[in-house]
């Protein structure tokens, strides 16, 4: 007797169930540690795909059922012999009821330039030129799937296991139609996040640092964040831009853009910055709203 036919793995999904991530971005920009963590919370992770390979890899994971639920592509310039225009691919995907979401993964170009000089490598597209060749060759191929991103994450002053914990916070299994917001503390003196779609500058309130007894601490102690938002303003200025943000969220939610930035910055990134994002995740959690604050120049004093 012939064996039954075995049931279409796809017979009782959409395709808009698919979990699908897209990674791109600069090379030397840590697009291999991206993969690495999104491995960890459970994707099946597709690194060095050609672009013009994305439609024919989602079908594949759709057609696979529960083993491919949460699948990730990692797309990377090398591949620029194959690869068709990454905007048009998602468009693509969107018209044959896929829901991608794009992370774009980059850094400041001297970053960029240590890191190659680092490992010792040339840059895959700076031919005979220099390091910076091959960047600037590179952000003009990249320029539109960086504009159209759902999510761009600065690494300049990540090391690979901030990264990993960034991509795991942004990544861990969630309801993602809902918006979700990064509280990023950091210090002006180092340079304003990119992947920042708000701006806060926290430097009307006092310092902590002149404080010797508050000095060595950070804005996550409690003695330190009890000083800072006791000081006149600090609550109002918190409780506003959670206000002004949780307003906001369901536009964000409605246009379809899953990760919002709030940098928060003051002069170092120990103090004022870290107790504020801290408060500010805080009160937007508690309006039902999904956000994490992360310190990104904290420990650099």
């Amino acid at each position: 007797m012939p064996n039954d036919p075995l049931p279409d793995a796809s017979a009782d999904r959409s395709r808009a169930d698919l979990d699908l991530v897209i990674v791109t971005g600069t090379s030397g920009g840590g697009r291999s540690t991206v993969a690495k963590a999104l491995e960890n919370v459970g994707y099946y992770v597709v690194d060095n795909l050609p672009e013009s390979l994305t439609v024919t890899m989602a079908e594949l994971a759709y057609e696979s059922g529960d083993a491919t639920r949460r699948t990730a592509m990692v797309l990377d310039v090398r591949s620029h012999a194959f690869a068709a225009d990454l905007v048009k691919a998602v468009a693509d995907l969107k018209t044959r009821g896929f829901k991608p979401r794009v992370v774009f993964v980059d850094a400041e170009d001297d970053v960029l330039v240590r890191r190659y000089e680092k490992v010792r490598r040339a840059h895959p597209l700076q031919g005979s030129g220099r390091i910076l060749d091959g960047i600037a060759a590179e952000r003009e191929l990249l320029a539109a799937s960086r504009e159209t991103a759902d999510a761009l994450i600065d690494t300049s002053h990540l090391n690979e296991n901030q990264l990993r914990s960034r991509v795991e916070e942004l990544f861990a299994p969630a309801d993602t139609r809902r918006v979700r917001i990064t509280t990023l503390s950091f210090g002006f003196k180092y340079g304003i996040p990119l992947d920042a779609d708000f701006v806060i500058d926290v430097r009307f309130l006092p310092n902590p640092y002149w404080i010797p007894e508050l000095r060595e601490h950070t804005g996550v102690d409690a003695e330190v964040s009890e000083y800072v938002l006791q000081q006149n303003g600090a609550e109002e200025f918190v409780g506003g831009f959670a206000g002004l943000i949780a307003s906001a969220a369901p536009g964000f939610e409605r246009e379809g853009k899953r990760y919002v930035t709030v940098a928060v910055g003051c002069t170092g990134g120990k103090h004022r910055s870290v107790a504020i994002a801290e408060a500010l995740a805080t009160r937007l959690r508690d309006s039902g709203l999904s956000a994490y604050p992360h310190h990104r120049d904290m420990g650099l004093e």
